[in-house]
């Protein structure tokens, strides 16, 4: 069977992704990344563990989280700080020798993160990997239908929610250099956490 290595925080979009990958006849092994600051990982670990997915925990060097809290306090917002970090996550699991498949759950209307053509075509040849992306074609509202038909999702202001994403480390890192989080995100941001099957 093909193996794909999925990034995943256990929100709607990346275990959609998951889930429509293993349809398509993969093996699917998701990873979260983390920066060993908290162990949010568990929350994706758990949503793995829900939908029967192997699941494994990477640890990325500090090195990228202290560049993103720089680029955070210069920039005022986050957008370019979680761009960063989820291109050296991808680089991260791209360059390990047995992945040959790299995948996430970005979608056709996400901003950040977001490879555009030039940095996904890089990535595939710098680590000569095939990167999918099977939310690509699809926007919020179609995403939203298929979920609800499929899981069962909690969804709360993303400084609440217990996830396993790049955002819950990168505020708190934030808030150990003494800036508050809700300075530089914006405000009422909901996200999600698949915490059932339907």
């Amino acid at each position: 069977m093909k193996e794909v290595y999925h990034l995943f925080s256990g929100g709607k979009d990346s275990s959609l992704a998951a889930w429509i990958l293993s349809r398509m006849g993969y093996e699917v092994k998701l990873v979260t990344v983390t920066f060993g600051i908290l162990d949010n990982w568990r929350f994706a670990k758990e949503t793995a563990e829900i939908l029967g997915f192997e699941h494994e925990v990477v640890k990325a060097p500090r090195e990228i989280m202290e560049r993103a809290i720089k680029m955070c306090i210069e920039d005022r917002r986050p957008g370019r700080a979680i761009q960063y970090i989820h291109e050296r996550a991808l680089e991260l699991i791209a360059s390990r020798e047995e992945v040959k498949r790299i995948s996430d759950g970005t979608r056709r209307d996400d901003r950040v993160p977001f490879l555009d053509l030039r940095k996904t075509r890089s990535l595939e040849d710098r680590f000569n990997v095939a990167y999918m992306r099977p939310l690509l074609g699809l926007g919020y509202k179609t995403i939203r239908e298929l979920v609800n038909e499929i899981f069962i999702v909690k969804e709360d202001e993303s400084e609440k929610l217990e996830k396993g994403d790049y955002e819950t480390e990168l505020r708190y890192a934030l808030r150990e250099k003494g800036i508050n989080p809700r300075d530089i995100f914006p405000p009422r941001h909901i996200q999600s956490r698949v915490v059932g099957l339907r």
